[in-house]
C-alpha cells in the first residue's frame, strides 16, 4: 500500500465509526420516546407538594372568627379544711377525674376547721347574644361537694377588660353541661353549634380556651374516637365522648372543640393523664348532645329524662342471652319498686326484645328510646320470659324521681368465723349469710325464700375477677339454679364445664340501705 492509501485508512476508520455511533443513538432515541408515549403513563397527574400555608390559614380563619365568642370563667367559693383530714376540704379527697380541669388552691389559712377562699378556673362559649354561655357544670360546682354550686362566677370576655358577674340558668349533672348568663350591656359574638354526628375520625378539630388561665389558647389535632364511654355504669348512659389528640389542659374544660367549619362540635371536658396535664387523649362531649340539653336549660331550667325503672348492663353480653334463649336484646338485672316498670309486670330475668316493634340491641339504644320519650306516654315493651314472649304497657315517668343520683356502692360487711370456701372454676372465696343478712337481702329484693351466699374473696386474674364480681357481692344463682348456701354453690360449680356458658345472678350493695341485682355472664375457658 502506497503513502496515500495509508494517510485515507485511518479517516475511512474514524468516519465508519462516528456512523455507527449515531446510528445507535438514533435507536436508542426511538426507544425513549416509546417509552414517552407509553398511553399507561400519559394520564398520570404529577405529585404536587402540600401547602402547610393553606392550612395554616384555615386554622387562623376559624380562631378569628370563634375566640370571642370563648370565654374564660372564674369562680371562688369559700371551703373548710376539717380536722379529720387537714389537706382536704370537708374531709373528701381531690381524687376526681375532673379535678384535672381545675387550677388554684387555698387563699389562706389552712388550719384544722378553717375556711378559705378557693379559686377555679374553667371556660365557656357564648350561644346566644344575650349572653348565655354553655359550660360544664363541675365548672360552676364546688369540688368538695356533689351538689352545692360556689359561691361567686365572674366571666372575662375575649378583649374586653371588664369582669362580668354570671348567674346559673341551669345544670344537668348526667351529661356535666350547665349554662349561665352574663348582662354586658351589648350584643355579644355567639357561636355556632354544628353536628358532631357528621364528625368522622380523623377530621381536624381546635380546642380554644384558658388553659392554665392563659385565654384564647387554640390547640389544633384530630377527632381520634367517636362514641367513647369514659366512665361506664349508669354515668356514662348519656355521655358518649368524642376523643381528641388537640391538647387540652387545666382550665379548658367547658370551652369548644370546633371543626374546620367554625362550627362547635364538642365541649372539652375531660382528659385521661396519669401526670394531671395533657398526655394526648382529650374528650369532648358531642355537640348533638350539647344542643339538647342546651334548649332544655334554657327554656324550662332543667332537663327532663323518661325512665321505666329496670337496670341492665350496658353492653350486649352474648352468654347471657345465650341463657336466655335470644340472640337480642336486654336482660333486666332489677327492677325498682313501684316504678312503672314494677307496675307493668316487669321482673328480674325479662329480655326486653322491644320498644314500641323496634329491636333494641344495646342498653345506649334502649336508654335513648326511654330517655326521649315525653313523660306520662306509654311504650309496648314485649319481652321474653322463661321463653314465652308477652308484651306490656309502660308509662314514662320522670327519671329524676325515680332514679336520682347515683349513689355508688357500699360492700356488704364480710362474716367473722370460719374462712371462705374458696377456689374452684369460678374464682370465688365464699361464706354463706347470717340469718340477718339473708333476711335484709330478702325483703330488699322480694325474694320468696332464703337465697345467697356472701363472697368474701376474689382471686386476681381468675374467671369471676374477669365478669366482674366484687368483694362484699352476694351469689343468688348460677345458671339460674338458686344457691342458697356453700353446698349449693360448690355443687353447681363442680357441674361447671370449660367452654360453657356461665350466668351469675348478684345482688351488690346500693347504698347503705339498698341493693342492686345484676347478671354476669360469660364462657369458662
Amino acid at each position: 500500500m502506497n503513502a496515500s492509501g495509508r494517510r485515507v485508512l485511518p479517516a475511512l476508520v474514524i468516519a465508519v465509526t462516528l456512523g455507527i455511533g449515531v446510528l445507535i443513538g438514533t435507536v436508542v432515541s426511538h426507544g425513549v420516546r416509546a417509552a414517552k408515549g407509553n398511553s399507561g403513563a400519559t394520564s398520570a397527574s404529577p405529585l404536587p407538594m402540600p401547602s402547610p400555608v393553606e392550612l395554616s390559614n384555615s386554622f387562623s380563619q376559624i380562631a378569628d372568627k370563634v375566640e370571642d365568642a370563648v370565654v374564660n370563667i372564674n369562680t371562688e367559693t369559700t371551703v373548710r379544711v376539717s380536722r379529720h383530714n387537714p389537706h382536704s376540704p370537708d374531709g373528701s379527697t381531690f381524687d376526681d377525674f375532673f379535678d384535672h380541669f381545675f387550677q388554684g388552691g387555698p387563699g389562706g389559712s389552712s388550719g384544722p376547721d378553717s375556711d378559705f377562699r378557693q379559686q377555679s378556673l374553667g371556660s365557656g362559649v357564648i350561644l346566644d347574644k344575650d349572653g348565655f354561655i354553655l359550660t360544664n357544670d363541675h365548672v360552676i360546682t364546688q369540688q368538695s361537694s356533689d351538689d352545692k354550686q360556689v359561691d361567686r362566677i365572674t366571666v372575662s370576655l375575649h378583649g374586653d377588660d371588664n369582669k362580668y358577674k354570671a348567674r346559673v340558668i341551669g345544670y344537668d349533672k348526667w351529661t356535666d353541661l350547665a349554662v349561665i348568663k352574663i348582662d354586658a350591656g351589648k350584643p355579644l359574638n355567639a357561636a355556632e353549634l354544628g353536628n358532631s354526628d357528621s364528625m368522622r375520625v380523623g377530621d381536624w378539630v381546635l380546642a380554644i380556651g384558658s388553659p392554665f388561665g392563659l385565654d384564647s389558647t387554640v390547640t389544633a389535632g384530630i377527632v381520634s374516637a367517636k362514641g367513647r364511654d369514659i366512665e361506664g355504669g349508669t354515668q356514662g348512659q348519656f355521655k358518649r365522648f368524642l376523643q381528641t389528640d388537640a391538647a387540652i389542659n387545666p382550665g379548658n374544660s367547658g370551652g369548644p372543640l370546633v371543626n374546620l367549619a367554625a362550627q362547635v362540635v364538642g365541649i372539652n371536658t375531660a382528659i385521661a393523664t396519669r401526670r394531671g396535664s395533657y398526655d394526648g387523649v382529650g374528650f369532648a362531649i358531642p355537640s348533638n348532645t350539647a344542643r339538647k340539653v342546651y334548649n332544655s336549660l334554657v327554656t324550662s331550667g332543667s332537663v327532663k329524662r323518661g325512665a321505666i325503672g329496670v337496670q341492665f348492663q350496658a353492653q350486649s353480653n352474648p352468654s347471657l342471652l345465650r341463657s336466655f334463649g335470644t340472640d337480642h336484646g336486654i336482660v333486666v338485672d332489677s327492677v325498682q319498686a313501684d316504678s312503672p316498670a314494677d307496675r307493668a309486670g316487669l321482673k328480674r330475668g325479662d329480655v326486653i326484645l322491644s320498644i314500641n316493634g323496634q329491636p333494641v340491641h344495646a342498653g345506649d339504644e334502649l336508654v335513648a328510646i326511654v330517655s326521649d320519650t315525653d313523660i306520662g306516654r306509654k311504650l309496648r315493651v314485649e319481652y321474653l320470659r322463661e321463653g314465652k314472649r308477652a308484651t306490656a304497657e309502660v308509662e314514662v315517668a320522670d327519671r329524676n324521681k325515680i332514679i336520682g343520683e347515683n349513689r355508688g356502692n357500699d360492700a356488704a360487711e364480710g362474716i367473722p368465723g370460719a374462712a371462705p370456701e374458696a377456689g374452684g372454676v369460678l374464682g370465688m372465696g365464699i361464706k354463706n349469710l347470717t340469718p340477718d343478712q339473708a333476711q335484709d337481702l330478702s325483703s330488699q329484693l322480694h325474694l320468696e325464700s332464703k337465697q345467697g351466699v356472701l363472697v368474701a374473696d376474689v382471686q386476681v386474674g381468675g374467671f369471676a375477677s374477669d365478669l366482674g364480681v366484687e368483694h362484699g357481692d352476694v351469689i343468688l344463682s348460677i345458671n339460674r339454679h338458686t344457691v342458697t348456701s356453700v353446698d349449693d354453690y360448690n355443687k353447681l360449680q363442680g357441674q361447671l364445664k370449660s367452654g360453657s356458658d356461665v350466668v351469675l345472678l348478684v345482688a351488690r350493695r346500693n347504698g347503705p340501705h339498698g341493693f342492686t341485682t345484676l347478671f354476669l355472664a360469660d364462657r369458662l375457658p
